[in-house]
């Protein structure tokens, strides 16, 4: 697992690479503010993880890039290998 910080993430999105970007907040974290992608709240990663590709970088993200950490560690045991924390989250993504 590797990290991204926001602006780094912000300029993928720019430059058009292919990722998965995955929101592991509950929904009405989601409703507040989101950056797109698949919102796969943890409570339901493991029974939805056939929707995940193991062919592309997959960036996760929270809040705080604490729950994400953990998403990841799952996805880690399931055997993907191309894993990205946004770092700090939702947070640092509204600071940037």
């Amino acid at each position: 697992m590797e990290s991204i910080q926001a602006a780094e993430l912000a300029q993928w999105k720019k430059d058009g690479r292919n990722y998965v970007l995955i929101d592991v907040r509950e929904t009405w974290e989601r409703e507040e503010f989101h950056i797109g992608g698949m919102h796969l709240p943890m409570g339901e990663l493991a029974q939805r993880m056939a929707e995940i590709p193991h062919d592309t970088d997959i960036v996760v993200y929270c809040e705080k890039g604490i729950r994400s950490v953990i998403a990841l560690q799952r996805l880690e045991l399931a055997g993907y290998t191309r894993l990205y924390n946004l770092t700090g989250g939702m947070r640092a993504w509204k600071e940037q």
